[in-house]
């Protein structure tokens, strides 16, 4: 991982990609089916990929743990499977911005209560505000508190923390510290409602840097993180002495000792750095402080840790090395709760030559290193690092000592003991979550073990993505860790491209008839932007950059690998024939334009700079202007060519304040056609095409029919079924997306921190299929009911209506009834209601026509005592049916029926309408 990690998404958000208002040049959408297909949904593993700066364990139940990523969302453990499960997917394109998670709380009081706080920039780009997530089952759903301010999650200064704090007596009282001058806010009523606490006297004074005019780097970091003293309360009454850091070097630190009441500056405090943690062990009266002179999470040249006795007031320095030997601060920061004399601090920037981790058991007067050296350069480790489930990780390193591979880490803010459990341990890193089930060995002397606990946690940035249609399944181009192949989805690949190693790589593609030749480009600290591979991206080889080329930009090979179209950052768009050992200036086109190659015609490129289409019938050596008109102004546009079909150009993106949507060329961009059908597009990408169609599948993520989501098109866009539903949104998909040459219905999903998500659909028309097609039932309808999530007390479920007759339906009505009481908390793509133990489903406007051989689906969450005995699978019984079928579950429980209706269209209506 590196240390610039804004990533490219922002410049596109910025230009007003994500304003959820039509186009003002769209026309009134016609008839357009959003029925959704039923899709299963996963990602291609990396297994990590970004920096995790926060790991919460709940106090009061053990495995009970949560992550937050700067981008990526929230994560729950899950012990049974030692897997992270998502738990913000529902987070849509609107509000994109609350995929950063800049604080979470988990309820001691009550563990089924969980709480985040979301926003990803404080600056312009962030359009919205940020909110408190909150949660009564563990994150399966949420419901959200806007707030009249900005929140950071990928900020400066977010491996601080936590922001966000539970009273551990009284659990309707919470405490969020603002950045920018915000503030210290209170919420009463668990989360529901907040106010300022107006008499709170600082409100942080720590900019990064002043003269950065973005307002990234020049925000105020704020309130950084609250802390209750337990011992203070009692069950049911608030807590009465709380503690709050402040981005302020010369006043860190305030208290309460009165339960808010007031407020006042610790006295005696240290000055002149930031305390990046605040961690309290009650037992002995001890409030443990990590300092560092910077905010974090990359830099930081000096830091201390101090001990402050909460019984007497006194104040000692309790830092593992002296400050003047540190080029580092503190900010990892976690006591063990069964032993709470045991303290641990991480030396989380020091990027050479790794990560330090400090280990006290006498409440930090001596400590213990986990590596020193012998004789310089060797050193010695306390551990053992085991990273072959994640093998990346050692990034393809082979360091001279002192520097090791793979490293124990860097920007290591996120360290926690789980307090029932002595010998585990997990921390964030830039790249993973490592952990250990072993730490005591460390106090025996004897080596523990440390290895990824990462996987299900997927938090990369996708810039592009390509599957040819020989040799491997994806190739994808990623922020900070370059991008992958991808030969089998269900597991980590062993290396990112190497020779080089881009940071990011911006732009991917393959030669359409010889896919064993691809190129790539992306950024780099020092050496050639550009690489090329001869066995379909096994292995590369670097190019050579034109001059003054600064970063990857777009880039695109012919159809036959003969040549390439490169368009970098810093220097003009180029071309050469071979592989880049020298490049020519493109005549007719603009510098930073985005360029992309003819599927068949070797000869023919494409190219797209501020609403004007670009043509090159020679090669690249020179491009000129289409007379194709109304097409965006902007530069948030994605276009491909079609294989197999020449002069075949889709077009996706535009801003709200002109053109937006998705336009169609058959004569090589010499003019084009909007799609009356499409409100908004943002990606466009081709799959196999479905049975008895005569072209290649369409991809998109759009907004069609009022409705923002992923589409698929059987019939060349005349037609768009939905294929994700509102608890897979990911955020903002707008990077890429493209579909399988091999498999029909698979497509592939860039998103921006939820890394590569892929689908299979129910509908297997193409006789490829997706992953472990249930075999189409023979009667007029099928249900599937499947229990996702199961957790003490509470569940989700998810169900699936298939039609399976040749009527299309107009409406729709699930019932059953529930066998041990279940209750249905929350339900979402349908309106759910319960009376006694029958619930009954019916459809929403937007996914009421159903056709025939397509599926909808729902789901919800629920509540159980007892026994949660509903099947996990049904196997259905059916009838035919021209009102309605019934079907039962499957046996080893009792079985509940559930009942389809199913309506015909009245007389003289259309087969389907626009929805919403």
């Amino acid at each position: 991982m590196r240390r610039t990690r804004i990533l490219t998404a922002v410049l596109a958000l910025a230009a007003g990609l994500l304003a959820g208002s039509p186009s003002a040049l769209a026309s009134s959408p016609p008839t357009t089916t959003l029925a959704a297909d039923t899709y299963t949904w996963k990602n291609a593993r990396i297994d990590g990929g970004g920096f995790v700066p926060g790991i919460v364990f709940n106090r009061s139940e053990k495995n009970l743990a949560y992550a937050r990523t700067d981008i990526g969302g929230a994560y729950r453990w899950q012990e049974s499977t030692r897997t992270w499960i998502p738990l913000t997917d529902s987070i849509g394109w609107d509000r994109w911005g609350h995929t950063g998670v800049v604080s979470l709380a988990s309820d001691s009081v009550d563990p089924n209560k969980v709480y985040a706080a979301v926003g990803t920039y404080t600056n312009s780009w962030d359009p919205g505000n940020g909110a408190v997530l909150r949660s009564a089952d563990r994150g399966a759903s949420w419901q959200r508190t806007d707030l009249p301010f900005k929140l950071g999650g990928n900020m400066p200064g977010r491996g601080m923390g936590e922001r966000l704090a539970i009273d551990p007596h009284k659990d309707s009282v919470l405490y969020l510290g603002a950045p920018s001058g915000k503030g210290l806010w209170r919420s009463t009523d668990s989360g529901v409602t907040w106010s300022q606490v107006t008499n709170f006297p600082n409100v942080g004074t720590y900019v990064q840097d002043a003269t950065d005019t973005s307002g990234y780097t020049s925000d105020n970091q704020g309130i950084v993180w609250v802390t209750f003293d337990e011992s203070t309360g009692t069950p049911g009454s608030a807590t009465q002495t709380i503690y709050v850091g402040v981005a302020d070097q010369d006043n860190a630190v305030y208290r309460s000792t009165d339960g808010g009441a007031t407020w006042s500056r610790l006295a005696g405090q240290p000055t002149g750095q930031l305390a990046h943690k605040g961690v309290l062990d009650a037992t002995n009266g001890y409030l443990y402080l990590a300092y560092s002179d910077k905010g974090g999470p990359y830099d930081g040249g000096k830091g201390r840790l101090w001990r402050y006795a909460t019984r007497t007031g006194t104040w000692t320095n309790i830092s593992p090395v002296a400050e003047a030997d540190t080029y580092y601060g503190f900010s990892g920061l976690t006591v063990d709760r069964q032993h709470p004399g045991t303290v641990m601090t991480t030396a989380y920037s020091s990027w050479w030559p790794d990560t330090q981790i400090f280990r006290s058991t006498d409440s930090g007067g001596t400590w213990t290193k986990a590596w020193d050296y012998t004789s310089y350069p060797n050193r010695s480790n306390r551990y053992t690092m085991d990273v072959s489930s994640v093998p990346w990780l050692t990034f393809n390193a082979n360091p001279s000592p002192p520097e090791q591979s793979p490293k124990l880490g860097w920007m290591t803010e996120g360290l926690e003991i789980d307090p029932f459990n002595s010998a585990r341990m997990m921390y964030g890193t830039g790249a993973t979550i490592y952990g250990t089930e072993n730490l005591t060995n460390w106090d025996s002397d004897s080596q523990f073990t440390i290895r990824p606990m990462v996987q299900g946690l997927e938090e990369t940035a996708v810039n592009d993505l390509a599957s040819p249609p020989s040799g491997a399944t994806l190739l994808s181009a990623l922020g900070d860790i370059g991008g992958f192949r991808h030969t089998d989805l269900t597991k980590v690949p062993s290396m990112m491209y190497t020779s080089p190693n881009s940071t990011t790589t911006t732009s991917l593609d393959y030669a359409e008839t010889d896919p064993n030749t691809v190129v790539r480009v992306g950024n780099l600290d020092s050496g050639p932007h550009i690489a090329f591979s001869t066995d379909n991206g096994a292995n590369w080889f670097a190019g050579t950059d034109p001059s003054g080329v600064s970063g990857g930009g777009t880039v695109t090979a012919a159809s036959d690998g003969s040549r390439f179209v490169w368009s970098p950052v810093g220097a003009g768009v180029q071309y050469t024939a071979g592989f880049g050992t020298s490049w020519s200036a493109s005549g007719g086109i603009p510098s930073g334009a985005i360029v992309e190659s003819d599927r068949v015609d070797p000869k023919t490129f494409y190219g797209f700079k501020s609403g004007k289409f670009y043509v090159s019938s020679d090669s690249g050596a020179t491009f000129t202007a289409s007379a194709a008109t109304g097409l965006p102004s902007g530069d948030s546009v994605r276009f491909k060519a079609l294989p197999g079909a020449k002069g075949d150009v889709w077009l996706a993106g535009g801003a709200s304040d002109g053109a937006y949507g998705l336009w169609h060329s058959t004569d090589g961009g010499a003019s084009f056609t909007k799609l009356s059908n499409v409100d908004q597009a943002d990606t466009i990408g081709f799959g196999k095409a479905a049975t008895g169609a005569s072209y290649q599948t369409l991809y998109t993520s759009a907004k069609i029919g009022g409705v923002r989501g992923i589409f698929r098109s059987t019939d060349k866009g005349a037609s768009w079924t939905r294929i994700n539903d509102d608890a897979h949104q990911w955020g903002w998909t707008g990077g890429a997306i493209t579909g399988d040459p091999r498999i029909y219905g698979r497509v592939y999903i860039a998103t921006n921190g939820r890394g590569i998500i892929y689908g299979d659909g129910s509908d297997t028309g193409g006789g490829g299929g997706g992953t472990d097609p249930t075999p189409p039932p023979t009667g007029a309808c099928a249900v599937t009911y499947k229990i996702t999530n199961q957790w003490s007390g509470g569940f989700q479920a998810d169900v699936a209506l298939t039609n399976t007759g040749t009527t299309a339906w107009s409406g729709w009505s699930l019932s059953w009834a529930f066998a041990d009481g279940q209750k249905i908390a929350q339900a979402w793509n349908a309106d759910a209601a319960q009376s006694g133990t029958t619930v009954t489903a019916k459809n929403l406007t937007w996914n009421a026509n159903v056709a025939a051989g397509s599926s909808v689906s729902f789901g919800f969450t629920g509540s159980w005592t007892g026994s949660n005995t509903t099947p996990t699978s049904l196997f259905i019984r059916h009838r035919t049916c021209t009102v309605s079928c019934a079907c039962w579950g499957a046996p080893h429980t009792r079985r509940a029926p559930l009942l389809l209706t199913a309506c015909r269209p009245s007389a003289g209506a259309p087969s389907s309408s626009r929805r919403r």
